[in-house]
């Protein structure tokens, strides 16, 4: 009797390819997220510049741009809650979510502010410069994520790239590279802002991006609402202040943290936040329509280069053994 002949097997995938293949693309959607998170915050700087003004011809206080913004993202974060009736967090939520309002909704902004006031934002980016590396590495340690040594190598390498750039273009200007109080409130800045982001993202595996920094801005309600209030501006602002203010209570307080928490989900903390080492470049070409500065040939060539210390990176980003 013939023999029948054999069904065809189901093609095998002993190595995963299809988990693999979503993990890239998640991986992907991350970093793109990512860079989208850190264009809208870019115009951070100007926006802050423009709102505070500076101790020749002050606008609004530091005081109350930190927690003014604070106040209008948790006012709209708490009609968002309420519309789609959110569950509250857990309790293990409770420290990442903490850490969050500690980081980025009092510390970054309001040292970065302060810093302002005295010094040129080209002198505040060599030190906030140094963010996607202080990110990575408390990123390493708070979410135990390893990277291939390679990695660490490229990270390296943007941050000095960006530094040497923030070093030669405020030199250009005149202003130098003096260490004082406001390169330790930069300092400060770069500290609170890394662990911020770090904790939010944790928050982020379980709650999503648009909660998590919905209930960090919520959170500090009780005790931005009724300051910013306090600290309501007596004297006239200028309708640019005003304008800056309004830039960092929507889109660097709230709808930027959309992007960016999902993005580090997605792509990993420690990969995306690489992408900050793009936000000077960023900050300059915001700054040529806003402040009317020119976009030179070596902001190409240092953003050219930084750009590639990402992309290396993002390869060599596999987990060590």
């Amino acid at each position: 009797m013939n023999p029948q002949p054999a069904l065809p097997l189901p093609p095998l995938d002993p190595a995963g390819t299809g988990a693999a293949e979503r993990r890239r693309r998640d991986e992907t959607r991350g970093m793109w997220l990512g860079v989208l998170g850190v264009a809208m915050f870019a115009a951070t700087l100007p926006m802050t510049r423009l709102a505070t003004g500076t101790q020749d011809a002050p606008q609004l206080s530091p005081w109350f741009l930190t927690l003014g913004r604070a106040a209008l993202a948790g006012l709209l974060s708490a009609a968002v809650l309420l519309a789609v009736r959110a569950p509250l967090p857990r309790r293990h939520h409770w420290l990442p979510l903490g850490m969050g309002v500690a980081g980025n909704v009092l510390g970054y902004p309001l040292l970065l502010a302060i810093a302002l006031r005295t010094v040129p934002s080209s002198h505040a980016a060599v030190v906030t410069a140094l963010m996607p590396l202080a990110t990575a590495a408390i990123a390493a340690l708070v979410l135990r994520q390893r990277a291939a040594r390679g990695f660490w190598w490229c990270a390296v390498a943007g941050a000095a790239l960006v530094v040497l750039f923030a070093v030669l273009r405020a030199a250009r200007a005149g202003h130098g590279f003096l260490p004082g109080l406001p390169d330790l409130l930069l300092a400060g800045a770069v500290l609170t802002g890394s662990l911020g982001y770090v904790y939010g993202a944790r928050a982020t595996a379980e709650l999503g991006a648009e909660r998590t920094i919905c209930w960090i801005t919520v959170l500090s309600l009780p005790a931005t609402l009724p300051c910013a209030l306090w600290l309501w501006p007596q004297q006239p602002v200028a309708a640019s202040a005003w304008g800056g203010f309004l830039y960092c209570g929507l889109f660097s307080m709230w709808i930027g943290f959309f992007a960016w928490y999902r993005g580090l989900a997605l792509g990993g903390t420690l990969r995306v936040s690489q992408t900050q080492l793009l936000q000077p470049f960023f900050a300059i070409l915001f700054a040529v329509p806003l402040l009317g500065e020119p976009l030179e040939p070596v902001t190409l060539l240092f953003a050219g280069g930084v750009i590639a210390t990402v992309l290396l990176g993002r390869r060599l980003a596999r987990p060590a053994p």
